[in-house]
């Protein structure tokens, strides 16, 4: 998939033309619902949320800002499957469509109670994509109050890369963050020379768990099948990174890779043997990668029902977790770190942060 020229301004829906120079981790096009107050009246007490909007699940964080960072004062999660039948359909569903409505009117009630007087509310792959999305955007806005707003590839990676970059381990190599969503997957080659993130290229990938695993189909009687099917999965995302992999730099020593999303989440626990999800062992690990693809083969050649057997995978996963680990281990094909990191944490953080470092405070 070749890298975008133009994008939608976010404020006018006219296209403009995309920046040439790297782009700065906290300058923003952002939408925003804000009251009209002078900053240094309300900024110490303001009270900012953050909903992502993606192919598969609909997400939400309330914070406060703190000296070091920001307090998470609310949260939710919610899986909807918005790009449920896209790639044959080229829409979004009356069902997923429902669902998402459903869930976001959970977040609008959150947003409501929590006081939230500035929020950036995005949405990602499957509302790009879908011919119907401008309508479903409208249909949010009138039956729960909240507009999102449809982002580019490129924002999505700078948001995913700001939410979650102070996690990467040290060192002076350069570092590739991953996003593997529902129906793309981001990746940015970013340095940290000059102390703060600097991007130097990024690539949006058509393939993510969703849409990967709607391609090829579920369900494969015998492990061969399941195996092959799992090989023509990695050989699609490997085509999609041909482009990328030409702008990479040919010096791979000191190279770091950090990963943000529900299948490094996951695998990671599955690593960890954890009985039940837990953020605070997940957040910042670093794994072995080999230990990360001895994960994925060894899920690979499971069954549904296998698979969610793995408590931290469990059947609404199962499905899906299989592509995955081959648009997983296809990043770590052209770009073999040797340690992995996982961050729990990603799009809604980066907008938190950038609607902070907007309103002066230091994170």
């Amino acid at each position: 998939m070749a890298v975008p020229k133009r994008k939608q301004n976010e404020n006018t829906g006219m296209p403009q033309q995309a920046a040439q120079a790297p782009l700065s981790p906290v300058s923003e096009p952002a939408q925003v619902v804000s009251q009209s107050l002078p900053q240094r009246r309300w900024s110490q007490r303001h009270t900012y949320g953050a909903i992502d909007l993606g192919t598969n699940n609909c997400r939400l964080l309330v914070a406060r800002p703190t000296e070091d960072g920001f307090t998470v004062i609310d949260a939710f999660s919610r899986v909807v499957r918005l790009g449920e039948g896209m790639a044959t359909s080229g829409k979004l569903s009356e069902g997923a469509m429902d669902r998402a409505v459903a869930a976001l009117g959970v977040c609008a009630e959150k947003l409501k109670r929590r006081r939230v007087s500035l929020a950036r509310s995005v949405a990602t792959e499957a509302c790009r994509r879908a011919v119907n999305g401008r309508h479903f955007v409208e249909r949010v806005r009138r039956e729960t109050g909240i507009c999102l707003e449809i982002i580019a590839p490129e924002e999505e990676a700078r948001l995913a890369m700001l939410g979650c970059h102070r996690l990467l381990e040290p060192g002076d190599g350069p570092a590739l963050i991953f996003d593997i969503g529902g129906g793309s997957t981001e990746l940015v080659l970013i340095d940290t020379d000059g102390g703060e993130p600097r991007i130097k290229c990024w690539w949006s990938a058509p393939w993510g768990v969703v849409s990967l695993t709607e391609s090829e189909g579920r369900v494969f009687p015998s492990k061969e099948e399941r195996l092959a099917a799992y090989g023509r999965m990695r050989e699609r995302v490997r085509h999609a990174f041909r482009h990328f992999i030409e702008m990479l730099p040919k010096d791979r020593r000191d190279i770091r890779l950090m990963g943000t999303s529900g299948t490094v989440t996951t695998l990671a626990s599955v690593y960890l043997a954890l009985p039940s999800y837990d953020r605070r062992a997940v957040d910042g690990l670093k794994m072995p990668a080999a230990a990360m693809r001895g994960v994925s083969t060894t899920l690979s050649g499971m069954d549904h029902d296998e698979r969610a057997q793995f408590p931290c995978i469990g059947h609404e996963r199962a499905d899906l977790v299989v592509a995955g680990c081959a648009i997983l281990e296809a990043i770590m094909d052209i770009w073999p770190a040797e340690t992995l990191g996982v961050a729990d944490r990603g799009i809604r953080e980066g907008i938190l942060r950038s609607l902070m470092a907007r309103d002066g405070h230091q994170l």
